[in-house]
């Protein structure tokens, strides 16, 4: 009789403890059950602006971290001004944060890891982030746009990059990008 008793007893001590646990998870459930999901309309946004790339003068916009032997592997740390037109001084309109590094040992290829910071109009405070493969010397250059924050929160899309403008004395260049994202 006593192991019966003991069995019935531990069988209803579980039987207390599961339904405790139960409850519990319940409770902890019906918080995320009572939560309604908010409609989200898609947007798709186009940007274009110029980046300008400074690598030379007293003010440079992009610093050589790492300098190999070989121009392989060789990367910069940039926070370069984004503007309206190809003029440095035109109306700025953020700036691209982040680096670049020479990743191809076969061509002219960067890889590019870049936050674009928007700090002018609506899209003020708002970042998109881009990360790819950008060769160089192609005319136009395709790279992903994998993010972003404020106003393109959920942001994906694309960025099409075309050198407006390099001299190659001084290694300084304008790009022009033509941005494409669909964000929440």
């Amino acid at each position: 009789m006593a192991p019966f008793l003991t069995f019935t007893l531990f069988t209803l001590y579980l039987a207390l403890i599961s339904a405790t646990v139960i409850t519990a998870n319940a409770i902890f459930s019906q918080h995320f059950a009572t939560t309604k999901p908010t409609p989200t309309a898609i947007k798709t946004t186009r940007l274009h602006f110029y980046f300008h790339d400074i690598v030379s003068g007293k003010q440079p916009t992009a610093i050589p971290i790492i300098r190999p032997k070989n121009a392989f592997g060789t990367t910069a740390m940039v926070d370069d001004p984004l503007t309206l037109d190809t003029k440095p001084r035109s109306k700025l309109v953020g700036r691209a944060q982040g680096l670049y590094a020479l990743a191809s040992k076969h061509d002219q290829a960067l890889l590019m890891a870049m936050n674009f910071a928007f700090t002018y109009g609506k899209y003020n405070g708002s970042t998109l982030s881009v990360m790819g493969r950008n060769p160089v010397l192609d005319a136009v250059r395709e790279m992903p746009v994998i993010g972003g924050s404020g106003v393109f929160r959920f942001a994906r899309g694309y960025a099409l990059a075309n050198t407006v403008r390099y001299n190659p004395k001084t290694g300084n260049a304008v790009v022009q990008y033509n941005v494409t994202v669909m964000h929440g």
